[in-house]
């Protein structure tokens, strides 16, 4: 078997961690907080693998450091070991206990009402020992997520092409607008018709405003966006007070209260043409653990639950 090509490895290893948490942390104080050890007993250990390999690695910068030139070359080429270790061990750990272990997942803001909940409180009735942390973002925030290993699994609007994907089902875009608008007792709506209208639309990087750009363009004309807001249900309560349109998912937390519409809700109307999204289940690159992948196969069979309607 071919020897390591550095006589001192099984020195350095164990200095490595140490090393990744201060170059990503920028901070000697913070670091030691996030190892859980004295700051004292972390600067030693930089200053031996400093002293093993004959460089400096950080210089100090105001109240915390950054890495030398000789520190983003190691940095850059360990980092990516290190996390595939850290990958290795809480696989192995996880498979020890098939039935707890840890998800991290996340979840659209549309479907936080009662989707996604419901689906956790089946999941959870199966595997009650499993441990989550849950994320709910935009789409987009949730794909870098999964990419840069924050989160092990997301359900996304829609799913990204770089990633493992499962269809779970389509997400169905009305137009909504006021009671009171002269639209609202339509069946059907073409975009072109809102060539003057003001909209109530997402930031530019959620995915239903790169929507609403895109139709409206192949419409014809520029939405005239009045006022921008993250929060689905507010956007609603925008549209129902007359401050403008908006094209968005139908609302679980409403379906669910009240089939029906009150006189205080916005009204939804189809909008002609295909105007659905897909519903995706997204992972990392590397291997599950026990736990996600139950949580996976959870999800795809109940893939059911994700179809919306255009009520």
């Amino acid at each position: 078997m071919d020897g390591y090509r550095s006589g001192r490895i099984a020195e350095i290893v164990p200095l490595l961690a140490a090393f990744d948490t201060a170059a990503t942390e920028g901070h000697i104080t913070h670091a030691a907080a996030v190892l859980g050890v004295p700051q004292s007993s972390l600067s030693r250990r930089l200053k031996s693998l400093e002293q093993i390999l004959g460089v400096a690695l950080f210089q100090p910068v105001g109240r915390g450091v950054a890495l030398t030139a000789a520190g983003r070359d190691l940095h850059e080429r360990t980092r990516g070991a290190l996390r595939e270790i850290d990958d290795a061990v809480h696989v192995v750990r996880s498979n020890a206990d098939p039935d707890s272990g840890s998800v991290r997942f996340g979840f659209p803001l549309t479907l936080g009402p009662v989707s996604i909940p419901s689906l956790l409180a089946e999941f959870h009735d199966t595997a009650p020992l499993i441990r989550f942390g849950l994320v709910q973002a935009h789409g987009e925030a949730l794909c870098a997520m999964v990419r840069e290993g924050r989160l092990d699994l997301a359900v996304v609007i829609p799913p990204p092409d770089d990633l493992p994907t499962v269809h779970l089902g389509t997400q169905r875009i009305l137009l909504y607008v006021a009671p009171s608008h002269e639209l609202a007792g339509r069946t059907q709506i073409d975009l072109a018709e809102l060539a003057e209208e003001r909209f109530i639309a997402n930031p530019p990087d959620y995915h239903l405003r790169q929507l609403l750009e895109t139709w409206c363009k192949e419409a014809g004309f520029v939405p005239q966006v009045a006022f921008e807001i993250g929060e689905f249900e507010t956007a609603r309560a925008l549209v129902a007070q007359g401050l403008g349109v908006a094209l968005l998912p139908v609302s679980e937390r409403r379906v669910v209260a009240d089939p029906g519409t009150s006189r205080d809700d916005p009204v939804g109307i189809p909008l002609a043409g295909h105007r659905d999204r897909d519903i995706g289940l997204i992972r990392g690159n590397h291997r599950p653990t026990p736990a996600v992948a139950r949580l996976h196969d959870h999800l795809v069979r109940r893939a059911g639950a994700f179809v919306s309607g255009g009520r």
